[in-house]
């Protein structure tokens, strides 16, 4: 017997709702997605329903004729959109990993529907009554710790949002969110093309004196896989100073890779930029705030944009100061009156060179990408935390690059999946970061599925895949979000893993980056790829005496991205500049702030300036630096509190990492230390105090 609906579906259409593998649970470990099973038709009907689902349960969470309470209200909302929390987690994931014109053209319809989707949720005004009804009798509803933070989240989001505001103001907000999820796509859709399209191809091998052997056969590969047959093509990576400054020992070719890098994106997103910026400082007039930069903090630990300023006054100064002693001593090794932003890197190396006997390329035989990822940063979580890692060559990934590790806790248990990705290709965004494709809940009986995206470039079939130490610290820094994510161990997915503050989620990737460089770890992983033979023990501490002769640039390079994305984020929709004054724009920012510096050009400029402009880090930015301030301590901690190392995992495991959002993130932090954060140790990594003694 066939009920109503049933009779009313046809064959083809139910045929296709029953082999659409994101209408129902997954069945393989972890909840992995079925990847083998996922196709292109699959997204936009999967994001159809889970959209009409979750509307539909938000309603009926809104239509109970019963009084509010936790259940019946917060955890009814935590349950609901489990369609589109699946297709979501998938799609995106490709959008960044492995996108296609196909892929490119479905988000382009589907995220301003998605934008809508999320205002349909934040503002529903019966949702909303019975959030704000459990949220002023708080008190006395007796919930846990982590069930008031919950509902103090849930209904902090929806304030935030706008579910205060008039009908008006909401509609004209409803439309702000989807112009700006827009012109977001457009961002990273131009960027994507043009960095594609700004490879820097050369015809000659000679050209690309000195770089090594095995980045010059790369280079190869890269033109042929990009059509360029009997050619060399460097493409670009994410951030201005492309790595192979350091090594080209032609100075007009470093002058066209630095003019291609800082060149990408200023013509097809300059206006999207300045719309973006405009439209956010509207919103952010509508919700009550003078500037976006003002309504994002009040929800970071930072809190005011007074506390973000006064960081960047006592770091903007030393790091200047750093930085003009490092362009002196390589002007003086160069012999000539001043260093140009092209020609910085590559005097820097050969200053190294001179000073601490180091060649950075020399380093290179020695890190191997899979004995760093084994023998470093599965260790590193081994000897810290006590997990280790099981491949699974049976779990199929998102692409033939991605590999699937089962992860198990120190007494065996399992704990989830981690999913590395670590090539560069065609079909990838640039940059490094970690995303979730199962999120850790017990509520939902689900454990945590964690991705790591790098861009190293991939070789010749058969070739070693070498990094440098730039790529080692990356790999280790996107491990210690993963580690974030893994650890989670919370109710609530709202609450879980990385769902941190934005000026907070960088700080446990930051402390990762030490085990890079523990001895005990450096010892194991940093072997000749050939012969076995360890790095010569000098060469360690050559290179953290190195790195410090590198931290003036490094610092005015972050600190000058961070007052850009500042500066655009802290005035009034009619303060900021027309499509055509970008430039000017940012040369007065960064004059204001004491950062034009001529020969380090920001990290990122306005065009390519992904993270503020096509996502989630707009007035963020200074996140980094914020985060580096708890990072720094808490290194020095690790190194000074008298317990083991594997002690010291656990307490950061147990009352930081394990915890996500479900305990305020500085009260976690004072759990570790027990104390506020000190400047100190930041400072002195950054070379500001020995900088002041000399």
């Amino acid at each position: 017997m066939t009920s109503a609906k049933s009779s009313e579906t046809s064959p083809s259409e139910a045929t296709a709702a029953g082999s659409n593998p994101f209408f129902s649970a997954s069945e393989l470990p972890y909840g992995l997605p079925p990847f083998a099973r996922i196709r292109h038709e699959h997204f936009l009907p999967a994001f159809e329903r889970g959209i009409a689902e979750q509307l539909a349960e938000v309603a009926a969470i809104g239509d109970r004729p019963e009084p509010p309470t936790f259940e019946n209200t917060v955890v009814a909302l935590e349950r609901s959109g489990a369609v589109l929390r699946r297709v979501s987690a998938v799609f995106f994931n490709k959008t960044n990993a492995d996108t296609d014109e196909a892929t490119q053209e479905l988000e382009a319809e589907i995220v301003p529907r998605l934008a809508a989707h999320e205002d349909a949720l934040l503002l529903d005004p019966a949702l909303f009554a019975r959030l704000e009804a459990l949220h002023e009798g708080r008190a006395g509803l007796g919930l846990d710790g982590e069930q008031l933070r919950l509902l103090e989240r849930r209904h902090a989001e929806r304030v935030r949002a706008g579910a205060r505001l008039g009908p008006e103001q909401q509609r004209r907000l409803r439309e702000l969110n989807a112009e700006i999820a827009v012109l977001c796509t457009d961002f990273r859709r131009n960027l994507r093309a043009d960095t594609a399209a700004a490879a820097l191809v050369v015809e000659r091998a000679e050209e690309l004196a000195g770089l090594p052997d095995d980045a010059i056969a790369t280079a190869a590969e890269n033109a042929r896989s990009l059509g360029h047959h009997g050619a060399f093509a460097l493409s670009l990576l994410n951030f201005t100073n492309q790595p192979q400054l350091a090594a080209l020992t032609d100075p007009a070719l470093r002058e066209r890779l630095l003019a291609a890098s800082m060149a990408r994106g200023s013509a097809a997103n300059g206006a999207v930029a300045v719309s973006v910026a405009r439209l956010r400082a509207e919103r952010a007039a509508l919700l009550g705030h003078p500037s976006h930069a003002s309504w994002q903090v009040a929800d970071q630990t930072a809190k005011t944009t007074g506390a973000v300023e006064e960081m960047f006054g006592k770091l903007i100064g030393p790091a200047l100061a750093n930085a003009e002693r490092e362009g002196a001593a390589l002007a003086a090794a160069a012999g000539v009156p001043e260093v140009g932003a092209a020609d910085w890197q590559f005097h820097a190396e050969r200053v190294r060179r001179q000073r601490y006997d180091l060649d950075a390329a020399a380093l290179r035989p020695y890190l191997e990408l899979e004995a760093v990822l084994r023998d470093g940063v599965f260790h590193a979580a081994t000897l810290v935390y006590g997990i280790t890692f099981t491949e699974r060559p049976d779990l199929v990934a998102y692409h033939p690059d991605a590999r699937v590790f089962e992860v198990h806790d120190a007494d065996g248990g399992p704990l989830g999946l981690y999913v590395g990705d670590f090539h560069a290709r065609e079909s990838k965004r640039g940059g490094a970061w970690m995303n979730e494709l199962v999120t850790q809940s017990h509520l939902l009986g689900e454990r945590p599925v964690v991705v790591n995206n790098l861009n190293i470039a991939k070789p010749a079939a058969g070739e070693p895949v070498l990094l440098n130490w730039s790529e080692v610290t990356t790999l280790f820094h996107e491990f210690g979000h993963a580690l974030h994510g893994l650890f989670s161990d919370v109710r609530y997915p709202m609450l879980a893993g990385t769902e941190v503050p934005r000026d907070f989620v960088e700080f446990p990737s930051q402390v990762n980056e030490m085990w890079a460089e523990w001895p005990e770890v450096l010892a194991r992983y940093a072997r000749h790829h050939r012969t076995g033979e360890p790095m010569p023990p000098e060469l360690p501490a050559r290179l953290r005496e190195a790195e410090r002769f590198g931290e003036g640039f490094g610092s005015v390079e972050h600190l000058a991205a961070a007052v850009l994305d500042w500066s655009w984020h802290t005035l009034s929709a009619d303060e900021l500049p027309t499509a055509d004054g970008v430039a000017a724009f940012e040369a007065a920012a960064l004059g204001r702030h004491g950062l034009a510096h001529p020969a380090i050009p920001p990290r990122y400029r306005t065009g390519y300036f992904a993270h503020v402009f096509g996502g989630g880090y707009a007035a963020g930015y200074y996140g980094y630096r914020w985060a580096e301030v708890l990072d720094a301590d808490t290194v020095r901690w690790f190194h000074e509190n008298g317990r083991t190392v594997r002690e010291s995992g656990e307490i950061f495991r147990r009352e930081l990492l394990s915890r996500g959002n479900s305990v305020d993130p500085m009260a976690a932090f004072r759990a570790v230390l027990g104390r506020d954060p000190d400047f100190g140790p930041l400072l002195e990594r950054r070379g500001a105090v020995a900088a002041a003694a000399s």
